[in-house]
């Protein structure tokens, strides 16, 4: 079978078939989590396309954590419609976030309104665990002395404050975020004049937060994330776009 033609002359690749095939029967519940999808010979012949083709596809959606293939016979055998999707996601956006050059207002913006979020729901879920993960990393942030220390333990208190909110998409959206801002952060605070002095007036709003949230103050919490994200973009040297 050869490729279809799409609208504005992009012709559509034989994988491509199968893609949205496997994808339209996620998307209508014909395949559930669990769901093994048909052997490749049968999808390719039911689509008219070859098997390397009816491979590919699948393949793809591993990429993407949304499929499982075990070689072998027996019941465990085949491919399995299955979700990771907290691993999937984040790589996907990370990806996207690093190539989208987004203004700095928009990141600042879609920042705010991820983690004023997760900052007060995590100051009404947090255990005495998740607390004491937290206060670990806000002591390690101010025992660093080079960007290099502080740049992952810095997006490392930002992610474990969306993981202890029990939200997983704000968890997973934050952690896309803050990951593939990392290397621009990094890369600006290594222009800065008085980096220390940056981060140590960082490492003050880190304990306010920590204590809001330790406090149980949802308000307070959102309020203290909102002002330590706009504070830290009106100091960094950044160059109009992000990453």
């Amino acid at each position: 079978m050869e490729p279809s033609q799409q609208g504005g002359g992009r012709r559509v690749k034989a994988y491509e078939l199968a893609l949205d095939h496997i994808e339209e029967g996620i998307l209508s519940g014909r395949y559930e989590v669990g769901s093994i999808l048909p052997p490749e010979r049968e999808l390719a012949t039911q689509l008219g396309i070859g098997r390397s083709s009816v491979r590919e596809a699948i393949r793809a959606l591993e990429s993407q954590g949304v499929l499982d293939s075990a070689v072998g016979a027996g019941p465990a055998s085949g491919t399995r419609v299955t979700s990771d999707q907290s691993r999937a996601l984040t790589r996907l956006l990370k990806l996207h976030v690093s190539l989208g050059k987004y203004p700095v207002d928009d990141v600042v913006e879609a920042r705010v309104s991820l983690e004023r979020g997760s900052a007060a729901l995590a100051s009404t879920h947090a255990t005495a665990d998740a607390l004491a993960r937290l206060a670990e990393v806000v002591e390690a942030m101010e025992a660093a002395e080079s960007i290099a220390e502080f740049s992952p333990l810095d997006t490392c208190f930002h992610v474990l404050i969306a993981e202890v909110s029990e939200n997983t998409l704000i968890s997973d959206l934050t952690r896309a975020v803050r990951e593939a801002l990392l290397p621009p952060i990094a890369r600006a605070s290594a222009r800065m004049a008085d980096w220390p002095g940056f981060r140590d007036g960082l490492n003050e709003q880190h304990r306010r937060i920590f204590a809001a949230i330790q406090a149980g103050d949802p308000d307070a919490a959102a309020d203290l994330m909102e002002h330590h994200i706009r504070h830290a973009y009106s100091i960094l040297p950044m160059n109009g776009a992000m990453p």
